[in-house]
Parts: C-alpha cells; structure tokens; sequence
C-alpha cells in the first residue's frame, strides 16, 4: 500500500488532519537541506512536497522562485532530487511526492523518472503544468509502478472539470485557494470553506488546502473543514532570512514545523 494511503487513513483512524510541507530540494546547498527536510519530518510533516528546481516556475511566488534558484545554483536537478530521496528514505518513512513541471520530467524520460523515483522512494508525483486533459501521456507511461499522481484544482476550476479531475485523482486532491501564485497571506476563509466543501463532495480522497497558508491561525481554521493543509513559502521565507547562519536552520524549521502540526490538531 502506498505511504500516502497509509498515512492518510492512520490520520482519519486518529482524528487528525495533514500537514503537507513544500521545501525546495538543495535549498540552500544538498546537506543542510537534507538536514532540514530530516528534522521537518521528524517534527511533524505527514506529507513532503519536495520541490525540484525548475527555471520557468510559472506557479511559484517570488519566495520559492528564489528559493529553487538557489537550489539550481547550488547543483540541484531533479536527478540528485532522487539521490536525496534516497538518503531521506534510510532516515524516515515520510510519504515523499516530488512537485515539480512536466519539462524536467520529459526530459529526464517519464518512464525512466517513474522507475528511478519509485527504486528511490518516491510515492507520488505533482506535476504543476501537467493539465488533467494532457496527463495520460504520464499516466499511460506509468503503468503499474506505485507513483500517485496529484492532481490541482483550482478555484476558477468548473464543477464539471473537478469532477472529472477528481474522478483520475489520486492519493490526494491538492486544492489551490485563490488565483495568482503560491505565497503567504490573503485567505478569504468562508469562500475557501465553501469551495472545499463542494470538492469534497465530489471525492473521497482526501483534500488539502494550499496556496497562501502562512499562519497557525490559518491552520487552525482550514484543518477545522479541510483534510490537510499545504505550506511552502511560510518555510522557505525563514530558510531566505536565514542564509547567514544556516546551521541554526534545521532547528528553526524543525520548531516552525511543529508548531504548524499542533495547529492541525482540532480541540
């Protein structure tokens, strides 16, 4: 059984809701971000989006545009992403999807990615670019390996396109909560509640709100309706404003982590 089911059902047996966490991989070189991701997930991350450097990041804020440059810079492609992948797996047994575009993967070779990924300990895959009409050609290549694919929906999505992404979804639905590109701040919480609730009718997967979460606060309010809720830039803006001294870094997202977790909890 996929990690992502697992988790997943062991969160619902228990009550609680996901905190799906987005770092970029390699940021801000290959060991200190291995050393945050390792205490992220030990500190409470259900699910890691591990972002693979890409240079056209359409759907990304200035924050982790910046971020995956530095990452890029530093060395990283989506190749030593699997050799991280690879290390994190002995260290933890996280649920791993690799969020990146679909020109790294094509390039890579989408079934050679599929079968290096899953050998590396990958349990998913979100590709940004990758639109539900266009994704059998991933789908197809996939096969039978054990690779989830992810699917957005966004909040200018029709009822009838969710519907039918939610019908191909897997491991989890990745709802966007507003238009624009990923970044802290500006929820309009009773519009997101309300779109969550009709994309939860249509699925019974689970559905995690991203896009502009920055705070405890905005944890504790969408864990109340969602399954999980998705943060990035939120991390990544400490890992920026902390380039100086990056060895107080895997404890500073280690603390920032844990207390995003405690907010999931509903009391």
């Amino acid at each position: 059984m996929n990690r992502i089911d697992v988790k997943f059902q062991k969160l619902r047996e228990n009550g609680q809701k996901a905190l799906v966490a987005f770092i970029s991989a390699g940021d801000p070189d290959f060991d200190v971000s291995l050393e945050i991701i390792t205490q992220m997930c030990k500190s409470g991350v259900d699910v890691l989006e591990l972002g693979v450097g890409f240079s056209d990041p359409t759907a990304d804020g200035p924050v982790i545009q910046r971020a995956s440059q530095r990452a890029i810079k530093a060395g990283m492609s989506l190749t030593r992403s699997l050799e991280m992948v690879k290390l994190l797996r002995s260290r933890v047994d996280t649920p791993i999807v690799i969020f990146s575009y679909y020109n790294p993967v094509f390039h890579y070779g989408v079934e050679k990615f599929c079968r290096d990924a899953v050998k590396a300990g990958v349990d998913g895959t979100l590709l940004v670019d990758l639109a539900y009409e266009e994704s059998a050609e991933f789908t197809n290549v996939r096969g039978n390996l054990d690779i989830k694919l992810v699917r957005l929906i966004a909040p200018t999505t029709s009822n009838a396109r969710a519907a039918k992404i939610c019908s191909a979804a897997e491991g989890f639905v990745y709802l966007i909560s507003r238009t624009g590109v990923t970044g802290t701040g500006g929820l309009d919480y009773s519009e997101v509640e309300s779109h969550v609730r009709e994309v939860k009718a249509m699925t019974g997967l689970p559905v995690c709100l991203g896009f502009g979460v920055s705070t405890a606060e905005d944890v504790r309010k969408i864990s109340a309706y969602a399954d999980g809720v998705v943060i990035g830039s939120a991390f990544e803006k400490i890992i920026e404003a902390n380039l100086a001294d990056v060895k107080r870094l895997p404890e500073m997202l280690a603390q920032k982590t844990a207390e995003f977790k405690a907010a999931t909890i509903q009391k």
